[in-house]
This record gives structure tokens, C-alpha cells and sequence, in this order.
């Protein structure tokens, strides 16, 4: 008999525990993410929502994509983020209409129905938990990771390049401001 009580958490090693707070911690702080109206809260909490995924990809033994993960989106991408919010100065002036407790209600049922599908695909995909520990990590190593990149997935790899100077280009353009003409 155990007095504690603590019988049923043999099974479950320290990484699993872990991973699981790293998953909580990721949804809670996206789902916070998307609820606040300060744009600059927004930011904060996806900056925890990157560094938690970035914690599970260490736990499924990925170390250079949770690293790439805190230097790129966390580092890089959010300061990118909160210089075009403080530059845009948002205001009081985006404010969305709520219509009534109907469009609150049809959220929440389609995040509940959206969860669930989720679940489905994860439990039908997944047919028996088994660890890997033994087993030795391919997708966070360099070496496989960039000859898929520049291999396999090289067309996407561009096309994505491509989107982000576009991107760029396009935020010059709006960003510039226009200067009287000199006669």
C-alpha cells in the first residue's frame, strides 16, 4: 500500500511530464494570444507560445529546431512583429463589432468540433504509444534536415522565399511615405 499515493505516476518519466506542460503552456498561451485586444499582449504571449513549442521539439530530442524556433520566430520574427505594431500605433480605432452571444456560441462550437476532429486524427494515427528513447532523432539533426530542404522540398523552399520578398517589397511600399513633388 502507498501511503503517498504516488503509485500511479511510475509510468510516467520526467520528459513526459515535460512535454506535457510545454503542450499546455503552448495552448494556453495561444489561446490567450488570440482573446487579448492589446496587440502588444498579443505579441508577448506568442513569444511564450514559440518558446514552449520550441521546449517540446527539445523534448522530442530536435535541438537545432528548437533553436532555430527561439532564434527565428522568437528572436527575429517578434521584434519584427512588435516594430510594426508600435509603427502602425494601434489605437482605439480597430475595434470588431461583437453581434450578439450567437457569434460567441458558433466560436466555441466550431473549436469544439475543430478539437475534436484533431483528436480523431491523432488517436486514428497513432496507433499504439510506444517510446523512443533508444531510437536516434533524424528530423532535428542537420545533416537530414538540410538535404531534405534542398532535395526533396526544395521547389516549396523557394516558393516560400519568394512570398517573403514579396512580402518585404510590399511593406516598403506601404511603409514609405510620400514626399511632395519639387518643382
Amino acid at each position: 500500500m502507498d501511503p503517498v499515493g504516488l503509485s500511479a505516476f511510475e509510468g510516467i518519466n520526467m520528459s513526459w511530464f515535460f512535454f506535457i506542460l510545454f503542450a499546455a503552456l503552448a495552448v494556453g498561451s495561444a489561446i490567450a494570444m488570440i482573446s487579448r485586444k492589446n496587440p502588444v499582449y498579443s505579441a508577448v504571449f506568442l513569444i511564450i507560445t514559440f518558446f514552449a513549442v520550441a521546449g517540446c521539439y527539445y523534448l522530442l530530442q530536435a535541438p537545432f529546431l528548437s533553436i532555430v524556433q527561439i532564434i527565428v520566430y522568437a528572436g527575429a520574427i517578434m521584434v519584427l512583429f512588435l516594430f510594426v505594431i508600435m509603427l502602425l500605433n494601434l489605437r482605439d480605432e480597430i475595434r470588431l463589432p461583437l453581434h450578439g452571444p450567437y457569434q460567441v456560441a458558433f466560436a466555441a462550437l466550431f473549436a469544439a468540433i475543430l478539437l475534436l476532429q484533431l483528436v480523431l486524427f491523432i488517436v486514428a494515427a497513432v496507433p499504439t504509444f510506444h517510446s523512443s528513447a533508444g531510437q536516434e532523432a533524424v528530423l532535428g539533426e542537420v545533416e537530414p534536415l538540410g538535404l531534405l530542404l534542398f532535395t526533396k522540398y526544395s521547389y516549396p523552399f523557394e516558393i516560400a522565399s519568394l512570398v517573403l520578398l514579396v512580402a518585404i517589397i510590399g511593406a516598403v511600399v506601404l511603409g514609405r511615405k510620400k514626399l511632395p513633388k519639387e518643382f
